[in-house]
C-alpha cells in the first residue's frame, strides 16, 4: 500500500456523501449537533482580539557633546549650567513672591485673614520641603548602598 493513497481524502468525502444521502430519522438533528461546537470555536475565536508585541524602537543617539571634552570642561560646563538654574529659580521665586503679594492684596480687600492664610502656606511650604529633604536622603542612602559606600548622614 502506498502513502498517497492512504491519504487521500476522495474515498473519505465518498463515504460521508453515501452516508448522508441515507434516509436516517435524526442524521439533520446528529448533523446540526456535530456541527454547533465546531461553529461555536470558531465564532469564539473569531471575535477575540489579540494584540502583537510592538515593534521594538529603533534608537538613534544624536550627541551634540564632544566625547573627547576634559574633566574641567565637563565642570566648567556643569557650573554654567548650574548658574542658569539658579538664576531661573531665583525668578522663579520672585514670579511666586509677587503672586503672593497680589493674592494678600485681594485677600485683604475681601475681608480674609490673610496673615493667617500666610501662615498656613508658609507651614505647609515648610512641610514640603522636609519631605522633599527626606525622599532625597532616602535616595541617596540606597544610592549608597548600592554603590558599596556607607551613606553620610548630614548632620555628622
Amino acid at each position: 500500500m502506498r502513502i498517497p493513497s492512504r491519504l487521500n481524502p476522495a474515498s473519505g468525502v465518498a463515504d460521508f456523501w453515501t452516508l448522508l444521502r441515507r434516509p436516517q430519522p435524526y442524521r439533520w438533528t446528529f448533523i446540526t449537533l456535530s456541527i454547533v461546537p465546531a461553529a461555536l470555536a470558531l465564532y469564539w475565536g473569531m471575535g477575540s482580539t489579540v494584540y502583537g508585541e510592538p515593534e521594538r524602537p529603533k534608537v538613534t543617539y544624536i550627541s551634540t557633546l564632544d566625547p573627547a571634552r576634559t574633566d574641567a570642561e565637563i565642570a566648567a560646563e556643569n557650573r554654567a549650567n548650574q548658574e542658569v538654574k539658579d538664576l531661573r529659580a531665583a525668578a522663579e521665586e520672585r514670579i511666586a513672591a509677587r503672586k503672593r503679594e497680589i493674592y494678600k492684596g485681594l485677600g485683604a480687600a475681601a475681608g480674609m485673614d490673610v496673615e493667617e492664610i500666610e501662615r498656613k502656606a508658609e507651614a505647609e511650604r515648610a512641610a514640603e520641603e522636609a519631605a522633599k529633604a527626606k525622599r532625597r536622603a532616602e535616595i541617596e542612602k540606597r544610592i549608597a548602598e548600592a554603590n558599596g559606600t556607607a551613606a553620610e548622614s548630614p548632620d555628622q
